[in-house]
């Protein structure tokens, strides 16, 4: 009930390893007694023995990782390399931040909460680094009580 050799000559003609030959379990007695490779190709003509298909690596654990990273997890320390800075470099962080205090300037003084003036004097501020973030020009005017009087 060895099949080893019929098992090579047909890797062999059909050229693929030996482990992706499937015989037919039905008519291994034929196979068994196929010993030239003429009898060999008229079984793999018949279709009692075929060559299996490529064994692919398989995607789901990549598909599953990749939902999870567009969910934003797997973030956090261990799954950084690099500084801080490398991740986000400085001046891209600094237009950020200046975006974000103008536009918020800007529309203090559409709004009419600061007077020109006062808008000039945070513009500078801001630019300077005095003032780090939109909540600190908040904090800043409510506490210096920069908003215009109504």
């Amino acid at each position: 009930m060895t099949l080893r050799s019929q098992r090579r000559l047909a890797a062999e003609i059909l050229k693929v390893g030996e482990n992706r030959v499937w015989i037919d379990p039905e008519r291994i007695d034929e196979v068994e007694s196929a010993i030239t490779r003429e009898e060999i190709r008229k079984l793999i003509h018949e279709g009692a023995i075929r060559a299996l298909k490529k064994r692919g690596v398989s995607r789901a654990r990549a598909r599953i990782l990749h939902q999870k990273k567009k969910k934003g997890r797997r973030r956090g320390p261990g799954s950084r390399s690099g500084a801080l800075k490398a991740r986000q470099p400085r001046k891209k962080m600094w237009i950020m931040r200046i975006r974000a205090l103008r536009r918020r300037l800007r529309i203090l003084r559409e709004k009419r909460a600061i007077t020109r003036t006062t808008y000039r004097r945070l513009y500078i501020m801001a630019k300077s680094g005095t003032i780090r973030s939109v909540a600190e020009l908040k904090r800043y005017i409510e506490t210096h009580r920069l908003e215009r009087r109504r």
